[in-house]
């Protein structure tokens, strides 16, 4: 397959123009002026909020004036992940994609289709002028992955449809009607530097090559965290052998995302360190097989590196020990029947980084029951606090809670089942999703969304699979011809 075969292609040529524009979090400023320029070059009313959120208007098409007017609603940052050898500046260069069978891809950086397509698919239905339409209004937020500001700082009126459908979902044929709410949790240890005793010999130990992914959507998944397994080793070296002291740990990027990879150095006695690497190579082995059917290509990495500076010893023991205590993953499995099983209240210990004097550590807590998550955000700070950290939950973004008896998913779904002859899963979505936010300050907007599939999102495996966009496609044009009237 070539790019110039890729279905439908107002939607695959909308993409590639986002793609080429730099778009991170909270530095959106480019791809808020190439919206502005794009929805008053076509002749639509557009305006930007004082947050920067975009909004393009587009009338109804002839005899559908009268139809209740719908949201389309899509963030137009990314998150910016890379492989450590791919030199790539996310604020200057344009995404390079590539197709691999029916997946589209990116090389060695994330995709962007979290939320690129969404907001590709937004023009799509602007430019077209063969699809029939009540009045629509097109929403573009700004910094949804990390923190949803935009959608925080949205103001009750820049949107005033009836429907809102989110297209930030990331499987198709799921139709997603509610989702968690979300708070971050930070930690700082801090300590002085010491010089480690004499004789003492430094070991540098790396880990690379995990899934990760999705904090929320995939934290059922069993997916390693680099985090927790490297402070596993240290753990349990630190309590087999005496004089084993830290010095470095790094690992993690994004409050969102499973980490990937990280290392540590540490310095122990000259005398012990092929102990400590045999032990390394027993750990390797006792991982891999572990998780020998979720995350298949880890690997690990023992060298010696050069003297340094260490962390204050007994600062050092108690942030491994709270790292081998802190709770990470799922807290508890949803009751509900309706929601299908899903996850309820999850943590992910998502980045530390060490400085010269201190440890900063960075969590997510996620529940779709808001008292949960409160008591999940008290669980890390307790561990935390009792180890001698500073530690402290952000405000956070309430839960989307489920409509009963949704006008908009009853068409979405009668669509659905029409078009594909068979039943769309109906659930929930353990993940942030600014619904949650707009359903505070719209309270009588209903709201589902959808979206194709993508697979490994927030790490640069990052991947769409191209036949859904298509399905995506024609599933939101059936939608929109069906919308009922006003009158």
């Amino acid at each position: 397959m070539n790019k110039s075969d890729l279905k439908p292609a107002v939607v695959f040529e909308e993409f590639a123009k986002i793609n080429e524009i730099p778009r991170p979090s909270k530095r959106e400023e480019k791809m808020i002026e190439y919206l502005k320029n794009w929805g008053e070059t076509h002749g639509f009313d557009t305006n930007v909020d004082e947050t920067g959120n975009v909004i393009i208007r587009k009338p109804a098409t002839q005899g559908m004036e009268n139809c209740k007017t719908v949201i389309l609603q899509s963030h137009m940052d990314m998150v910016c992940d890379k492989l450590v050898d791919v030199e790539f500046d996310f604020d200057k260069d344009a995404i390079k994609t590539y197709i691999d069978g029916e997946w589209l891809t990116a090389e060695g950086t994330t995709l962007g289709a979290d939320d690129g397509i969404g907001c590709a698919i937004e023009l799509a239905i602007l430019a077209s002028d063969d699809i029939q339409h009540g009045p629509i209004e097109c929403v573009f937020t700004r910094d949804e992955e990390t923190g949803l500001s935009g959608a925080e700082g949205m103001k009750a009126g820049f949107m005033t449809g009836d429907y809102l459908i989110n297209l930030d979902s990331e499987d198709e044929g799921e139709i997603f009607v509610s989702c968690a709410g979300g708070r971050n949790t930070s930690a700082k240890f801090t300590f002085q530097r010491q010089q480690a005793p004499a004789g003492s010999f430094f070991l540098k130990g790396a880990l690379k090559g995990l899934i990760g992914g999705h904090s929320g959507d995939d934290i059922n998944k069993k997916r390693a965290n680099a985090i927790k397994l490297l402070a596993r080793f240290i753990f349990q070296t630190m309590k087999r052998y005496e004089g084993v002291m830290l010095a470095q740990f790094h690992s993690g990027k994004l409050h969102n995302a499973i980490p990937r990879d990280g290392y540590f150095v540490i310095a122990v006695p000259n005398e012990l360190k092929e102990n400590i690497r045999a032990d390394w190579n027993v750990f390797d082995s006792e991982v891999e097989d572990e998780f020998h059917v979720t995350d298949t290509q880890m690997q690990f990495m023992m060298e010696s590196t050069d003297a340094e500076p260490i962390i204050e010893p007994s600062v050092a023991k108690k942030f491994i020990w709270a790292l081998q205590a802190v709770d990470n993953g799922i807290y508890a499995i949803c009751q509900d029947p309706e929601l299908n099983g899903m996850v309820e209240t999850s943590s992910n210990i998502a980045s530390v980084h060490t400085s010269e004097t201190t440890i900063d550590i960075l969590s997510s807590q996620r529940s779709n029951v808001m008292s949960n998550l409160d008591n999940m955000c008290y669980t890390i700070q307790a561990v935390f606090e009792l180890a001698g950290a500073e530690a402290v939950s952000g405000e956070g973004y309430p839960a989307w809670k489920m409509r009963a008896n949704s006008k908009l998913q009853e068409i979405v779904v009668a669509s659905y089942k029409k078009l594909f002859k068979k039943e769309p899963i109906v659930r929930g979505i353990h993940a942030g999703l600014e619904c949650g936010l707009f359903s505070e300050r719209y309270p009588n907007l209903d709201m589902v969304s959808f979206g194709p599939t993508l697979r490994f999102v927030h790490t640069p495996d990052e991947r769409l699979h191209i036949p859904t966009v298509q399905m995506v496609w024609d599933h939101l044009l059936d939608v929109l011809k069906n919308i009922p009237s006003n009158v």
